[in-house]
């Protein structure tokens, strides 16, 4: 168990550092094109161990398989993904990261209209208390200067979506495993994210070479490691346990958006992180309840 919670730490470190690590990029870079070399690099991360996964349970992908898997994938990396990268250019990178954070709460919306994991009061509780949180954090009646509502909607949607990416995830994995759902949706996403950039004529490779450093940290460390450390996490425990991941980040990420891009975070920031950190609480609290009943 202890491994588990050292990859959950670790896991909140690497996720914690995602928000201000693509603002620094997307200064140079095309959302689009940066999104589609992080999970390009990160899908080649996580493909070695997702194939050894298969490989050991001795499981064959069919082609119902792998439209599946390219079906997670679109709805992972060219919708969720570039509305995330979309949204962090138009908001303060401490907001951004704690509005996304958000997004188990949106998961738990999506498994109750795509599976029977139905929602309960306790938890319609948490994500009123989780918007609540949004709302002080988006403040639409006198926007904090970096925020915008456009980069607010964009964030929004990406949780939602988010949320859908991650439980139709969920299904695909139950026959291949995380890592291999990960890994593969994550590659299959990229190459829909490609064609995407190719048709809208926008850049793919301009001006990479200026901002290698940043680009692998994305790849490689936020993408790659991030979601390995996450799911090694939950294999080491529980997917409850994992998810405290998105119960830390929300409290370490402004305080390094702070310390690395010099933002300021006024009193609706932190009333809003507050309220987001009970609601992921308390839906934490509520899953492991429903585990043991």
């Amino acid at each position: 168990m202890k491994k588990a919670y050292c990859f959950v730490v670790l896991t909140a470190l690497l996720f914690s550092t995602m928000e201000v690590a693509c603002k620094v990029a997307g200064n140079d870079l095309d959302p689009f094109q940066l999104t589609f070399l992080r999970f390009l690099i990160g899908g080649l991360i996580l493909l070695p161990f997702g194939i050894a996964e298969m490989k050991k349970k001795g499981i064959k992908l069919n082609h119902k398989d792998l439209l599946k898997l390219l079906g997670v994938g679109t709805i992972g990396i060219p919708i969720s993904m570039v509305l995330f990268q979309i949204g962090i250019m138009n908001c303060n990178a401490s907001s951004a990261s704690v509005m996304f954070s958000i997004n188990p709460l949106f998961t738990m919306v999506c498994a109750h209209l795509l599976t029977s994991e139905k929602i309960t009061k306790q938890r319609l509780l948490a994500l009123t208390i989780g918007i609540i949180g949004l709302i002080f954090i988006i403040r639409p009646w006198d926007v904090q200067e970096g925020n915008t509502v456009f980069g607010a909607g964009c964030l929004l949607l990406a949780a939602i979506t988010f949320g859908f990416y991650t439980v139709t995830g969920k299904m695909v994995s139950q026959k291949i495993g995380s890592v291999a759902q990960a890994g593969i949706s994550f590659l299959m996403g990229a190459a829909v994210l490609l064609i995407v950039i190719i048709i809208m004529g926008r850049p793919v490779l301009d001006g990479v070479t200026d901002n290698i450093p940043i680009i692998l940290y994305t790849g490689i460390f936020v993408t790659g490691l991030g979601y390995y450390s996450y799911f090694r996490s939950i294999k080491l425990s529980d997917a409850t346990t994992g998810s405290f991941a998105f119960f830390l980040k929300p409290a370490l990420a402004p305080i390094i958006a702070v310390i690395v891009l010099k933002e300021t975070i006024l009193w609706n920031t932190l009333a809003g992180i507050g309220i987001i950190l009970i609601a992921s609480y308390l839906n934490i609290r509520f899953q492991r309840k429903n585990l043991k009943s």
